[in-house]
């Protein structure tokens, strides 16, 4: 966990000044939550990096806990939201599998771009249906490393061991599909443009 954060404090200035890859996904991609949201609802974002995307969310939900494991990336959200005039997001420092939170507690849980970058995704999905409410959703956004092309897969190995690059898990679409599904969940909503990320609405059952 140490060698994580470390990483991620690292390079946090650099990657809050890093613009979205490919915009008008990311927009689609917050205009599908949104159409979720409902304004009384709590919701929990892990990995939630310089949090831009809890801050964009935020006047849609009655509130934001915002977690991450690095704390220079968390100085960087607060201060983000205090420019923004938001409110109503809670930043807090920590991981999933750490975290002390009650169980059944949240309408939503957004874990975007952080699966992948997690050594047991199955106890991590485990870990959000836990905490959703019946009929609650769990929002994500993944990295396929495993479908990833071949010269990425070889680049990654010698990246990590320049410590340039986090530790990532190669598990594929029809793995994540299964983790979840195992876990209790139904898929409401699944979007996968070209080799971009794969996007999943997920929804626990009543």
């Amino acid at each position: 966990m140490k060698d994580s954060e470390a990483f991620w404090d690292k390079i946090a200035p650099r990657y809050a000044k890093s613009p979205v890859r490919n915009g008008e996904i990311y927009q689609k991609k917050l205009a599908i939550t949104q159409e979720y949201f409902r304004p009384d609802w709590s919701v929990f974002e892990f990995g939630c990096g310089t949090g831009s995307t809890a801050i964009i969310h935020a006047p849609h939900v009655r509130h934001i806990l915002a977690t991450d494991i690095s704390g220079k990336m968390l100085d960087i959200a607060e201060s983000k939201a205090r420019d923004a005039g938001v409110e109503n997001i809670r930043f807090q420092q920590g991981t999933l599998d750490r975290l002390e939170l009650e169980a059944e507690s949240f309408d939503a849980v957004l874990g975007l771009n952080i699966l992948h970058l997690m050594a047991d995704v199955n106890a991590a999905v485990s870990r959000v249906y836990g905490l959703l409410k019946p009929g609650g959703i769990f929002v994500s956004s993944t990295a396929l490393i495993s479908e990833a092309r071949l010269l990425w897969r070889l680049l990654i190995p010698i990246m990590q061991s320049l410590n340039l690059a986090p530790y990532v898990n190669r598990f594929g679409r029809q793995e994540l599909i299964s983790m979840l599904i195992n876990a209790g969940f139904s898929v409401d909503r699944e979007w996968q443009p070209g080799n971009e990320s794969i996007f999943i609405v997920a929804k626990k059952c009543a």
